[in-house]
């Protein structure tokens, strides 16, 4: 009887070794081509990443645009700077329109001050002219007034006798007592005459001290006059500072305007005072020859393939401006320009390309 083994039969010994180099040589296949299509692969990011580094190295032509808001930070800073001048140069204008009026008034002062002055000066030389013609004049009518008191004096001690004969002769009954009254008003009046002739003598003798010597009411005139002087000297101090400080704020009100000009040439005013969406492009220094107003725009697939033309370069701004380089990210100085786009979407390129397409499509 037969003997059974465990043994595989002849048959399926010689189908096995056929089968599993099959399954390894497709295996070994599949992982050459795979290995070499991600080697391939590798190779042509690396030569796609080395070409692409190599165009925008020797490129003269890209530039970066930028989408500047009227919320940013220096459009914000630049419009509180340009809000802040502009409050100045009113404030400045309603302080000189200020000073111009206290000139005019304060040379208006002057002026009627001035015209004072030849009139008080002539007021004096009537003053003592006439001082000096009535003095002397006065000087011989006090003398005379003094003589005549004299006189009354010597009446009035005799009218002292005809009142104590009144009296008596009233006594004794020769007169009535209106002829005593009445001849006794008479005395009093005379009495009272020669009171009343005393003060005027004093009065003129002041009258002769005032005409004759330098009193105090020409000291008065002599002060005043001093005063009117020195006011108009004030007043000439006065206006000289005020017209020196009216210049200097004219000129200052002039910087401001020309600083004003000049910031009305900057991309952060256009964007701030506009109402309209502006677009704007960063430019390296080393892209400069291409930047001139008026050369198309382009805007390419893949930042340099396949290009179409999207605008025209509207503007150039002179200022500095720094950026990160968009491909190599290291920091870049140059400058900004205004771009007229027809299509908007382009703004938001990394990179477009000025006066010509970067290739040959």
């Amino acid at each position: 009887m037969p003997t059974l083994t465990a043994e595989t039969p002849p048959a399926e010994q010689k189908k096995g070794p056929p089968r599993q180099s099959l399954h390894y040589r497709l295996v070994i296949s599949l992982y050459r081509v795979f290995a070499i299509t991600i080697l391939y692969l590798i190779l042509s990011g690396i030569l796609a990443y080395a070409f692409v580094m190599g165009f925008y190295g020797v490129n003269s032509s890209w530039a970066a645009p930028l989408i500047l808001s009227a919320v940013d930070e220096k459009s914000l800073d630049f419009r509180d700077k340009l809000v802040t001048s502009q409050q100045t140069i009113e404030d400045l204008r309603v302080d000189s329109q200020k000073l111009e009026s206290g000139i005019a008034e304060m040379k208006k002062h002057r002026a009627a001050l001035l015209a004072l002055e030849p009139q008080l000066q002539d007021a004096i030389g009537r003053e003592g002219k006439h001082n000096r013609a009535i003095g002397p004049q006065l000087a011989t009518l006090d003398v005379e007034k003094r003589a005549d008191n004299v006189k009354t004096q010597a009446v009035v001690a005799q009218l002292e006798q005809v009142e104590s004969n009144i009296n008596k002769d009233l006594s004794a009954g020769l007169i009535t007592k209106g002829d005593a009254a009445t001849q006794l008003s008479a005395l009093n009046q005379a009495e009272s005459a020669y009171t009343d002739s005393k003060i005027a003598e004093v009065l003129l003798t002041d009258s002769v001290l005032q005409k004759t010597t330098t009193g105090t009411d020409s000291l008065d005139v002599l002060e005043k006059q001093a005063e009117l002087r020195s006011e108009g000297a004030q007043l000439d101090v006065a206006v000289n500072v005020a017209e020196k400080q009216l210049q200097e704020e004219s000129r200052q009100i002039d910087r401001l305007r020309q600083a004003i000009t000049t910031a009305k040439q900057s991309p952060y005013y256009l964007n701030a005072a506009g109402n309209q969406t502006l677009y704007f492009a960063f430019v390296p220094y080393d892209n400069y020859a291409n930047a001139v107003a008026g050369h198309p725009i382009y805007d390419c697939y893949l930042n340099m393939i396949v290009c179409r033309k999207v605008g025209t370069v509207s503007k150039i701004f002179t200022g500095e401006e720094t950026a990160i380089h968009p491909i190599f990210k290291t920091n870049l100085r140059g400058f900004l320009m205004q771009m007229n786009l027809e299509h908007p979407d382009s703004a938001k390129s990394k990179t477009v390309f000025l006066g010509r397409k970067p290739l040959l499509f």
